[in-house]
């Protein structure tokens, strides 16, 4: 990953602080984007031998191409991104709004697009690059109470594979589906996944940026695919 350029959506903490730790450890240069968090983002920032930080509300589509502009001009070129943002609420599904599920989609699946979109156009005029879009366990196993997200997640793995389509050979685009991966204190819900997760424990945000690391370092004959770090847990 020595020099390559990698913009990490909501890469100043949880899942996506290790996504950001991981890839500045293997050489690369960061683009870290956050949105309220510009904190934490600077810490993560530090952490990751200075790297560049960039705020968007993904909400907005002008905002996500801004952004994406400024990153490929700070730096002279895109390499990579890892589109991580990402809500969650819980509803039952007879008092889910309109509010409510576009409150959900258009950060999980609206601006995952939109991102894939402005990057795949900096990407194409110069060498191609690699995209990983964070999904869910959500997108492979229906949660009744979160309906709106489910449907959310599941709309970024059918995303990942057209994208992969529309732009091979030069740009290879894969998912990555994180189990129970927990960063505060555990309730009854998440007690209940880690124990019928088959590995019989929860996951680390290390292990997620695992993955990531893989299909960001991996041919670009490797694209369209989805990887879940879930500890066996979509088995059942």
């Amino acid at each position: 990953m020595n020099d390559k350029v990698i913009l990490v959506t909501g890469g100043a903490k949880r899942i996506g602080r290790s996504i950001a730790l991981a890839l500045a450890a293997e050489g690369a240069r960061l683009a870290i984007h956050y949105n309220g968090s510009e904190a934490e983002a600077r810490a993560t920032a530090a952490e990751c031998g200075n790297a560049a930080v960039f705020q968007a509300n993904l909400e907005d589509v002008g905002q996500i191409r801004a952004m994406v502009d400024r990153v490929a001009h700070h730096f002279g070129r895109l390499d990579g991104l890892v589109n991580n943002a990402a809500r969650f609420t819980k509803f039952d599904p007879l008092k889910i709004e309109e509010k409510d599920w576009d409150f959900i989609h258009n950060v999980n699946l609206k601006s995952v697009f939109f991102s894939c979109q402005a990057a795949a156009r900096v990407m194409l005029e110069g060498d191609g690059g690699h995209i990983v879009n964070i999904s869910s366990l959500g997108a492979l196993r229906p949660w009744q109470e979160h309906a709106h997200y489910c449907a959310s997640k599941a709309g970024v793995v059918m995303l990942t594979k057209c994208l992969a389509k529309a732009w091979a050979p030069k740009i290879s685009v894969n998912t990555v589906a994180p189990g129970v991966i927990p960063f505060d204190k555990t309730d009854e819900r998440i007690e209940r996944f880690i124990a019928a997760t088959p590995a019989r424990r929860a996951g680390s945000g290390d292990e997620v940026a695992e993955a990531v690391m893989f299909f960001m370092k991996s041919t670009r004959f490797i694209t369209g695919q989805l990887v879940a770090v879930d500890g066996g847990l979509s088995l059942k």
